[in-house]
């Protein structure tokens, strides 16, 4: 947590002060102590005149990269200003949580921000990726804000690169390869790669290094410490240095733990870790270079990459075995930062288009292929997608024709939505897809959604937890055409008489009655929810005893959810999280003595 120091320049500030000192957890200095504490917090906020904060703050200051964050907020509350490290110390940041926890106006005058630039000296951090720039940063950032024509090489595929590509300023152009830059049309460059390519000399330029790469490593016994810089010399011939925060994982042979070169790697490696394989574990991979030698003597035909590989989650070697006269190397990294085809199967929501999740919708934006549940999800959710991208309702085809539909789209390297209704991991019928995409090494991903039942809940404003009465929801459905477990027949599962939310079942309703009679008692609230929150949506409520009559005189069949429970409508029972008299981690209770 960042550590924050109040500063209150007169008596009129008392009120804002303990309103941020409470939301921030910080401490309260006077103008005088700052100095000494200049160097031991990470922001300071001002409260008072600017002039004053500035006079104060002076004779400390000493560069963005060393110097913590500092906001001025008014006497009368109306403006959090960002006097100092804006971007690299988080001022602009706090300026607007000031600002929101007080409901002032944040003001931050950084070019960057006011023009909605990515901020470049940042912008490494916010994604986890190591910066480097190459020159003069200001020079740089100069340039990029200046809106000349700047070069963006992405080299892999993250939530990071997402975002660029999703916010690309008009004047920066997405390249393919670093020969671009050789023409001279650009002036700067930002490239996103856990390789450290060769760049133009004129050229101002940014790395952004992801820590995506797995070194695998196989040493003779005893391998001499003088070995380490030819492995050194051997990775940078293929762009790729110990030292850069690239490599994630260091991986070799449990048996070559100790060996001097691996603890050498570990000290230059920052935030990479060692990872140690069985030969048992290691002879089970598939590789394309095994050696009847190295099996001999360590009982695996190979070390470096297999051991690359299970790092990687078995993923691709961007550097096939080498060899050195006392080593072996070999690189791999994850199919999913692969910059080539990819699956995000993305959990629409129970219907309404406006409730499907932020990174959802971005992804539907960015898809080449959708490819939707049309008899479950309305096809008004895929409106937002980009001109040129294929739409195609999935209710027609079966498992073979989406899967080849698919893997076409895929092996193209493009970019596909598999788009399931509510969240995709509940009765979402995508463990047959995804055993596909394992059998074929596909790279996929899934971006979970609001489920039917959590719409239940929103449209009966009911809690379906209730403080010593109810704890426990259970997610199930009746037993139709799919069989059910034995041990989880509707009438087993009736007996903690917890919440019980019932998918896919209106078909079945009698059957589903009659079970949960067996347990219920027969004037236990129910409600038949048909097409939660879709624009024809329709809720009925009643005594479980009502039930069937309530699904068939009204005529409910697919996309009917069945909540059963005394939680719904239930205002009774009361949490004592808020109560004035309970004590938890950020409050004491009234009745804790000093």
């Amino acid at each position: 947590m960042q550590k924050t120091a109040i500063i209150p320049i007169n008596e009129s500030s008392a009120g804002i002060a303990s309103i941020l000192k409470q939301e921030f957890h910080a401490e309260t200095l006077s103008r005088t102590e700052v100095g000494d504490h200049w160097n031991h917090f990470d922001a300071f906020i001002f409260i008072g005149a600017m002039g004053i904060c500035v006079r104060t703050i002076a004779p400390y200051i000493d560069d963005k990269h060393h110097d913590p964050a500092v906001v001025c907020v008014d006497s009368t509350g109306h403006y959090a200003v960002s006097v100092l490290s804006g971007h690299v110390g988080g001022g602009n940041e706090l300026a607007r949580t000031v600002a929101a926890a007080i409901g002032a106006e944040s003001v931050v005058t950084t070019q960057s921000d006011n023009t909605g630039l990515w901020p470049l000296d940042t912008l490494g951090g916010k994604w986890g990726w190591h910066t480097l720039f190459e020159g003069s940063s200001n020079l740089l950032i100069s340039k990029f804000v200046n809106k000349e024509p700047t070069a963006l090489l992405l080299d892999i595929r993250d939530k990071g690169t997402d975002y660029l590509e999703r916010t690309l300023p008009s004047h920066v152009t997405l390249i393919d390869t670093c020969a671009q830059l050789e023409n001279g049309h650009f002036s700067a460059a930002i490239i996103v790669s856990p390789f450290l390519y060769e760049l133009p000399k004129h050229l101002s330029a940014v790395r952004y290094i992801p820590q995506v790469l797995d070194l695998g490593i196989g040493l003779a016994h005893q391998a001499p410490l003088s070995s380490y810089e030819d492995i050194k010399g051997h990775l940078a011939q293929h762009h790729i240095s110990i030292a850069s925060q690239a490599i994630r994982n260091i991986c070799t042979i449990d048996i070559k733990a100790e060996e001097p070169i691996v603890k050498e790697m570990l000290k230059e490696a920052p935030g990479s870790r060692l990872v140690l394989f069985s030969s048992e574990e290691l002879n089970g991979v598939e590789v394309p270079t095994p050696s009847t030698t190295v099996a001999k003597h360590v009982g695996t035909s190979s070390v470096c990459e297999a051991a690359a590989l299970l790092a990687s989650n078995h993923g691709k070697l961007v550097l096939s075995k080498e060899k050195g006269k006392d080593y072996t190397l070999a690189v791999a990294i994850e199919r999913n930062y692969l910059r080539e085809g990819h699956i995000e199967i993305v959990g629409a929501g129970p219907g309404d288009p406006d409730l499907v999740s932020v990174r959802g919708r971005q992804m539907l934006e960015k898809a080449d292929l959708i490819l939707y549940a049309g008899s479950l999800v309305p096809r008004e959710l895929t409106r937002c997608a980009k001109q040129g991208a294929m739409v195609r309702s999935s209710a027609s085809m079966a498992l073979e024709e989406q899967c080849t539909l698919m893997k076409d789209f895929y092996d193209r390297g493009k970019f596909i939505v598999r788009l399931h209704t509510g969240d995709p991991c509940i009765f979402g019928a995508i463990q047959e897809q995804m055993a596909f995409f394992d059998q074929h090494g596909m790279s996929y991903h899934i971006t979970p959604g609001i489920s039917s039942f959590l719409a239940a809940a929103a449209e009966l404003r009911s809690q379906f937890t209730i403080p010593e009465r109810c704890q426990t929801i259970i997610l199930t459905r009746g037993e139709g055409r799919t069989p059910m477990p034995e041990r989880e027949k509707l009438h087993l599962l009736a007996r903690s008489q917890s919440t019980m939310c019932i998918f896919l079942s209106a078909s079945i309703v009698d059957d589903v009655q009659r079970e949960l009679l067996m347990e219920y008692p027969a004037d236990t609230p129910v409600a038949a929810c048909y097409h939660l929150t879709w624009p024809d949506q329709r809720i009925y409520r009643g005594k479980l005893s009502e039930l069937s009559k309530i699904v068939h005189d009204n005529h409910l069949t697919l996309t009917t959810m069945i909540v059963v429970g005394e939680a719904i409508d239930n205002r009774a029972g009361l949490s004592e999280l808020y109560s004035k008299h309970f004590t938890h981690l950020f409050r004491k209770s009234i009745d804790e003595k000093p």
